[in-house]
Order: structure tokens, then sequence, then C-alpha cells
């Protein structure tokens, strides 16, 4: 059956490679191919685009340049800061919060299997991190705090610049993965005293493949990844040469129109969750209604799976998810729902919609139209007896 339309709202997982973006890198396939570690002129040729990049990169945070590094992704940087600090310092300590993303939670749970104590800072339902839980757990020596932006499922905004202070006061360094809120999020990382923060490319409309540890300068870590010198020597490997040019156009574009995507986005973000309210009993939006990011709408359907929705949407043409893709395949319960303790009668009716550059209000009417008839089937055909009124939504 022939797709009329195609409606991206998938945005968390990867954005689209923006054009600016895609011809600033292209020079560096072709013509400006040297290796930036090369002593000749086609090198230094190279070395500049990646200063260039860096200095966009630091310049978005606040940052100096020196203090930016190049990774292959969000990943990675994730994977650096945990490992890299703990193994710098004598207090074998971490606390993450519970809705972190896979490549922290995961790292964490390694972490733990090697010897380091991790403790998980608890959230309401809302997804926003408990300070006295927060403060409490920070009464044992702790060398590292990691707690995320905002969240990639939810959406929730946390208050990093509280998070951030409490953490200086208390003599241990901070980190927060940004990977989802560069765009929406105004970062200054000197004001808001964060020792690192994660990026990833491919969420801003920059190529795949490429990514950002920011490191105050001074910050005791390992080296993660050993070989050549690349990096000041803290992390080996040839550099990916159009990725971070195409990163650091990327991140201008970001500085550029920033103001007038997000006002736009934020609009649409409101109006798509007026429209599933109005339109479809028996809903919950999951994360903070207002402090979340101006590009996610998250919500669960009573009785019936996000998995569901999720296929009979695409079938239509429209791309959501069920949460993040590390986890969309997996049909366990999600275990941020579980933390912001989502009941048992939507947890497994989750979808994410998240909005890009390209989303248009004609795309949101498309989208909750076809919504509206996939749950009432999925409910025609569910044994579960749902009763909701337009007016139950929660």
């Amino acid at each position: 059956m022939a797709i009329d339309r195609e409606v991206y709202l998938d945005n968390a997982a990867t954005t689209y490679c923006n054009g600016e973006v895609f011809y600033a890198m292209q020079p560096y396939f072709i013509t400006n191919y040297g290796n930036p570690n090369s002593l000749h002129q086609i090198g230094y040729t190279a070395r500049e685009a990646i200063e260039n990049a860096r200095a966009s990169v630091a310049k978005i945070i606040n940052a100096d340049p020196d203090e930016i590094y190049f990774t292959s992704g969000a990943t990675e940087a994730n994977n650096w800061v945990l490992k890299g600090i703990v193994a710098a310092s004598p207090i074998k300590r971490v606390l993450v919060s519970a809705i972190e993303h896979p490549s922290i939670t995961e790292t964490a749970r390694w972490l733990t299997e090697n010897g380091v104590e991790v403790d998980y800072i608890k959230v309401d339902e809302n997804g926003i991190i408990s300070i006295p839980d927060l403060l409490a757990k920070l009464s044992k020596p702790t060398c590292l705090v990691s707690v995320m932006t905002a969240n990639h499922e939810v959406g929730t905004v946390q208050y990093i610049n509280t998070i951030a202070n409490i953490c200086s006061k208390n003599n241990v360094y901070f980190h927060t993965d940004a990977t989802q809120a560069l765009e929406s999020v105004h970062i200054n990382v000197k004001e808001m005293q964060i020792t690192a923060l994660s990026l990833s490319g491919h969420k801003i409309y920059g190529p795949k493949g490429v990514g950002v540890l920011y490191l105050k300068r001074g910050t005791p870590i390992e080296t993660f990844i050993h070989g050549g010198y690349q990096e000041n020597g803290m992390r080996a490997g040839t550099y990916n040469l159009p990725a971070i040019v195409g990163l650091g156009k990327a991140v201008e574009i970001c500085m550029r129109d920033g103001n007038t995507n997000n006002t736009r986005m934020k609009q649409l973000r409101d109006y798509l969750i007026k429209e599933i309210e109005a339109k479809i009993p028996g809903v919950k939006l999951n994360g903070h209604r207002t402090q979340r990011l101006n590009n996610n709408v998250n919500f669960s359907f009573q009785g019936i799976s996000g998995e569901s929705i999720t296929a009979m949407l695409d079938t239509m043409g429209i791309c959501a998810s069920t949460g993040t893709a590390s986890t969309s395949e997996m049909l366990s319960r999600s275990y941020v729902l579980q933390a912001i303790g989502v009941n048992d009668d939507y947890i497994n009716g989750a979808v994410r919609f998240t909005l890009g550059r390209a989303t248009t209000k004609e795309d949101l009417d498309y989208t909750v139209a076809c919504l509206v008839n996939v749950v009432k089937k999925l409910r025609a055909l569910s044994p579960i007896n749902i009763k909701t009124e337009v007016s139950e939504n929660v």
C-alpha cells in the first residue's frame, strides 16, 4: 500500500543532516582530505578546519577551545567521563540519576561490576531530580555526579544550575549529558559550574559518528583510547575530519537560528499536546508539562501498547517511537516511566513524538487524525474493558 505522505516525528532518535552542514563537509572528503596531524600544507588546512570547529563548539557552551575533545559520539563521551574520572580519583563512588540514557546507566553497571559504588538519585513524578535525595547521598564521599540536562524519553529539563552548584559546594565533579538539550536549553558551562558535558552531532542536524566531551581544564581524567597523540594525547585515533567540520557547522546554525527554531517548535509542541488531550480519552502526558524540551511530546495511552500504536502509525507514514532508539526493540517496560511512577494502566502505552525543524502544523493535524483512529481500533481489539472519557485526561 502506497503511503501518501511521510511525517517524521522521531527527531530525538536522530535528525536529518542539514543541507548547509552537508555542503560544508563535502570538500573534506575530496579536496581538503589531509590528515590534520600531517606536517604539510594539506595537513595544515585540515588542522585549521578542526580548530575552527572546536572554537564553534566551545563558543556555544562558553568553554575554552582547549577544553573541547572530539569523540565518536555522546556514548563514547559518557563512557569516557565516567570511567576516566573514576579511574583518576581515589574516591570510587558515583551518583547518577535514575533516568539517565543507557550510555550512562550501562556504564554505571559496568563500574559496579568493577568495584565502584554507584548510587541512583531519585526523581519525582515529572522526572525532576530530588534535591533532598541528592544532598543526602552526597553525605558520603563521592567523586562524580552525572545528571542529564534533559531526558531523552519524556523531555523533562533539569535544574542543572542548582545541581551543579550543590556539587561544586561539596567538591564533587559534575557531568551532564546534554545530547538532547543543546538546541532547546541555553548552556554556559562556566556560569553553571559544569565540570564535564557530552554532545552528539546527529541530534542537532549534523552528521552521525561524531560527538564532544567538554572537560573543564585541570580535571583529572584517564585517557580512554590509547594510541597516537591526537586531542593532546587524551583521545587517540585519526580525526573524522568531515564529520568534525559538519559538527562545527551544525553548532554555528544552532547559534544563528536557535531562537527562531525554538519559538516555533514550542508552539507546535503545545499545539500537539492540546490536540491529543482534546481528542483522545484516557491519555497521560509523561514528563513535566512546561519544564520540558521544546520538541518533546510523550503520551501514554491507557490499555494499549505503544509498540502497536507506532507500528500502525508507521503504515500511515508517521515515524514515532516508544522511547530511545537504543531500547525501542526491547518490549520490557521503560525504566524511565517506572522511575517517575507511571501506573500499570499507562506504562506500556507510551509513544514519544519529537518534532523537528521540518515539522509543520499540517503534519501534526494529520498525525492526530491518524492517532485518533489508531487508538480507537486498538482499544476495540483490546481484551481489557477501558472506560474513558475525554475529560479523564491526566
